[in-house]
């Protein structure tokens, strides 16, 4: 596809994607339109069943006896202040990754130092204290801000760690085992389900938007098909009329200006012509140097398929090449090549591009079992109009061999001052 077409194309999906109705929440990507708004909806969502059981837990920790006294105000602070700041950055839609896994990593640590808060102080199996309430908080902290593998994760370490903790606290007394591991059994299926939810929804969310994306893609590219291909018949249009002139001016030309008149209208009509088939019309005609007249090939023979490197010969005397002139030869080139894949399977296929001070000249050459130029039906116009006549019309010349051997077609240019042509 040209850079044109991409353009186009590329102007027809920014089209498209602003049909869809945003709001501030979405990021900036049109690739995640869905998924920026079930984010948002978790975190809202979180941030409304956390305020309800953060407001039990505060309560309970208020009116706590189980830490000592210089313990329990520091985890006090730590914990809700965490919490806090995730449930204010889940209602302004900000930040929630970043200050969910703080507050996660925060009650991992509370946890790891609660047998130290609680270090000389009789504990009872029931009520569980108020650390307990937070571990499907942390859990769901867990869900809105690390992948799927570190949630799973930290849905089994978290209450298993409270497991342990309340053990180490109560001196793995019997008491302990069954009343704490009751509770610990709840909150790993509580945790399994709310990262179960998480996924199912990033997963349709990611689903939709893919969906959505390919919809729109396709579209753009229907949409810039039937772009090109409008102009496609403004060109033939055009080229209709010009061709018309040109023949009606040859007709009518009875003085040699007249007749010149003529023959510059004709080379005209016949560089538009042939330039039709192409994505890349006439274009400006800045002068372009051979090197780059060698790029322009290799860029046109890759996107055929065909990997190859364009052997050069350029001298330093070498002068740039009108624009006009080295789309002529680079377009004829690349139907050289097109033939030379289509009818001799790229067998032996090579280019190359020589450059003197007033002249060029590009060769095309395969290793293919040849054709009879003269066979050639009339109405295949590979060689006579993408190759002979495209470079006729710029006041080039092409010359053709073939033979079992294989077949060379060489395209040459000798500067303003060349007779339009076919020969060597």
């Amino acid at each position: 596809m040209s850079r044109v077409a991409a353009d186009g194309q590329s102007a027809v999906l920014d089209t498209a994607w602003a049909q869809i109705p945003r709001s501030r929440e979405a990021t900036s990507s049109t690739g995640s339109f869905t998924r920026s708004r079930v984010e948002r909806i978790i975190s809202i969502a979180a941030a409304s069943g956390s305020v309800l059981i953060g407001t039990q837990s505060f309560l309970a920790a208020l009116a706590s006896t189980a830490e000592r006294p210089e313990w329990r105000l520091p985890l006090m602070i730590v914990v809700f202040g965490a919490l806090a700041v995730m449930l204010l950055a889940c209602a302004f839609g900000r930040a929630v990754k970043v200050t969910s896994g703080i507050f996660a990593c925060v009650y991992l640590l509370a946890l790891a130092a609660w047998p130290f808060a609680t270090a000389g102080i009789e504990p009872t199996p029931l009520p569980e204290p108020w650390i307990w309430f937070l571990v499907n908080l942390a859990t769901l902290a867990a869900v809105l801000a690390f992948p799927l593998p570190v949630q799973i994760g930290f849905t089994i370490l978290a209450p298993l760690l409270f497991y342990f903790v309340r053990l180490v606290q109560g001196g793995f007394a019997p008491d302990y085992w069954f009343a704490v591991g009751l509770d610990v059994s709840f909150a790993l299926i509580l945790g399994g389900v709310l990262v179960a939810l998480g996924w199912m929804l990033r997963s349709v969310a990611e689903n939709v938007d893919e969906t959505r994306g390919r919809a729109v893609s396709s579209y753009a590219r229907a949409a810039a098909d039937d772009a090109a291909e409008q102009e496609r018949v403004a060109v033939a249009a055009l080229m209709h009329d010009s061709v018309l002139a040109a023949l009606i001016a040859a007709e009518r030309a009875t003085t040699p200006r007249e007749r010149a008149l003529a023959a510059t209208m004709a080379r005209e009509a016949l560089t538009r012509l042939a330039n039709t088939e192409q994505d890349a019309h006439e274009g400006p005609d800045e002068p372009r140097k051979p090197s780059q007249l060698a790029d322009d090939i290799e860029t046109a023979a890759a996107e055929l398929g065909a990997d190859i490197e364009v052997h050069r010969e350029i001298s330093a005397d070498s002068g740039p090449i009108p624009g006009r002139i080295a789309r002529a030869l680079a377009l004829a080139t690349t139907q050289a090549i097109a033939n030379a894949l289509q009818h001799a399977g790229g067998a032996g296929l090579g280019v190359a591009v020589v450059a003197t001070q007033d002249r060029v000249r590009v060769e095309v050459h395969d290793a293919g079992e040849g054709f009879d130029l003269e066979a050639v039906p009339d109405d295949r116009l590979g060689i006579r109009a993408s190759i002979v006549a495209r470079v006729a019309a710029v006041g080039g010349s092409a010359d053709l061999e073939t033979g079992p051997q294989g077949t060379t077609v060489r395209l040459t240019w000798r500067g303003e001052s060349s007779v339009i042509g076919v020969g060597p």
